[in-house]
C-alpha cells in the first residue's frame, strides 16, 4: 500500500510539479475542514452499548453490551466498500456492515448475525439480517449448519429481527453506526491528506 502510494506520488510530481501538487492538496484539506459533510445530521445513540474499540488507524469499530444476566451482545461494524448511488437525498455516502454476536453465560456457543445497516432517510436508518450462524464454540473455525437464515420462513426471519431489536439493535444504534463510521472515514481522509502534504513539502526542500 505504501509503495503504491509512493509510486502514485512520484507520478503526480512528474505530471504537475511539486509546488502545484502541494497547492492542490492544501486546497483539498481546506475544503474538507471548512465544509463538514455531516453537520447537523442525526448522530444516533449508543443506548446501553459501550464503544470498546475505535482505533484511529482502523476502519472498524466494536460496541459491547452486558446484561445483568451475564448475556453479552457484541457488534463489529465497518463501512461498505462501495458508495451508495444516487445519494442526494441521504446524509451518508456509505452504508455499513455489522456482525452481531450474542453469547450466554456458562455457554460456549455464539449466535452470529451478519447485518446490513442502511440509511432510510435523513435522520432515520434500519438494518437487515443477511446471514445467521450458530457457532458451537468461540474456538470453532466454522459455524454449525452454515447460514440458516435464508432457509427460514419469512415470519421467523421477522421474529429474529425483532429479537435483535430487543437486544438493543435499535434505530438509535444504527444511526450512531452510520454517523460515526462515515465521520471516521472523513477524518482518516484528512489525516491522509496531511501526511501527503508533509511528504510533498519535504520533497520541495530536498
Amino acid at each position: 500500500m505504501r509503495n503504491k502510494a509512493n509510486s502514485l506520488l512520484k507520478r503526480g510530481l512528474k505530471v504537475v510539479g511539486a509546488g502545484k501538487l502541494l497547492n492542490i492538496i492544501q486546497s483539498e484539506i481546506r475544503h474538507e475542514i471548512s465544509n463538514p459533510r455531516f453537520l447537523g445530521v442525526e448522530t444516533g445513540k449508543l443506548g446501553a452499548f459501550k464503544l470498546v474499540s475505535d482505533s484511529p488507524g482502523k476502519r472498524d469499530i466494536v460496541l459491547r453490551r452486558q446484561f445483568d444476566s451475564g448475556e453479552e451482545v457484541a457488534v463489529s461494524a465497518l463501512l461498505q466498500q462501495e458508495p451508495i448511488e444516487d445519494a442526494d437525498d441521504i446524509a451518508f455516502p456509505r452504508g455499513a456492515m455489522a456482525k452481531v454476536c450474542i453469547t450466554k453465560p456458562r455457554l460456549s456457543s455464539v449466535l452470529q448475525f451478519d447485518c446490513r445497516v442502511s440509511e432510510t432517510g435523513r435522520g432515520s436508518s434500519d438494518f437487515d439480517i443477511e446471514r445467521a450462524f450458530y457457532i458451537r464454540s468461540l474456538s470453532s473455525s466454522s459455524p454449525y449448519g452454515g447460514d440458516f437464515f435464508r432457509e427460514l420462513d419469512p415470519r421467523l426471519q421477522d421474529a429474529l429481527k425483532q429479537y435483535l431489536t430487543s437486544k438493543g439493535i435499535s434505530e438509535g444504534l444504527t444511526n450512531f453506526i452510520l454517523c460515526h463510521l462515515n465521520k471516521k472515514e472523513q477524518e482518516q481522509y484528512v489525516e491522509w491528506l496531511r501526511k501527503l502534504e508533509s511528504t510533498v513539502s519535504q520533497s520541495l526542500k530536498s
